[in-house]
């Protein structure tokens, strides 16, 4: 399904979002790098945007882009070498990262972390590839909040956005499979507890009205 979305996927991204998910992800990138981490990674990165981002802002940093989608992959390889930025972008599966452990000193996910398998593996995994100290910054979508907001927000995303998606990309199963992954996903709370049964000590802010959050994790102890 991101394979074939991924020609049209940065487009709808931002017609989608009116452009506000980039004040988002630079908030993530900037709680990312508030530790000056040598070692980041961007997982489930899609076309790179977060890499990217990282990258420009901490150019002295080792910035790696991992994603389960090739295409996906193609393209942020692309907009990487347009840019001049070195950053490997690399296969992987995040249930079984093929990192060594305590290896990252920064990991970010941008709307991506919902569309895992499973929850507590990806974290026991992500876990371990981060070293001592390192940080686990986590946005995503999550429910949509309760009230007058929230009721205009869910109208939107199940029935204007599915239409929108559809019509642009080709494929509107994909942007049917969106409002209902994000319906699906954890609360702020929740995930905040898993991330600490994890082993991350966490906290979270909520964006736009709780149209969006982010989740930041640190590791304080090797495991």
């Amino acid at each position: 399904m991101f394979s074939e979305i991924a020609l049209r996927y940065d487009l709808l991204n931002r017609l989608l979002s009116a452009g506000v998910d980039r004040s988002w992800r630079v908030a993530a990138v900037k709680a990312a790098l508030e530790q000056n981490p040598r070692r980041i990674l961007d997982l489930a990165t899609g076309t790179g945007d977060m890499a990217l981002l990282l990258k420009r802002l901490a150019p002295q940093a080792e910035v790696v882009g991992a994603d389960f989608a090739p295409p996906m992959l193609e393209l942020a390889r692309q907009k990487a070498q347009k840019l001049g930025l070195e950053i490997p972008f690399v296969e992987a599966d995040a249930l079984n990262l093929p990192f060594p452990d305590r290896h990252f000193e920064a990991i970010t996910i941008a709307f991506g972390f919902r569309n895992f398998a499973d929850y507590t593996q990806a974290l026991a995994e992500l876990y371990r590839v981060m070293a001592p100290g390192g940080r686990l910054c986590i946005l995503e979508f999550p429910p949509p909040p309760q009230g007058g907001l929230g009721a205009l927000y869910r109208f939107y995303f199940t029935r204007v956005l599915p239409w929108v998606g559809g019509l642009v990309s080709g494929n509107p199963a994909a942007y049917r499979y969106l409002p209902a992954s994000v319906e699906c996903f954890p609360t702020p709370p929740t995930l905040a507890g898993m991330m600490n049964q994890a082993g991350f000590q966490t906290r979270y802010r909520l964006f736009t009205g709780g149209i969006a959050a982010l989740h930041i994790g640190q590791k304080l102890e090797a495991p």
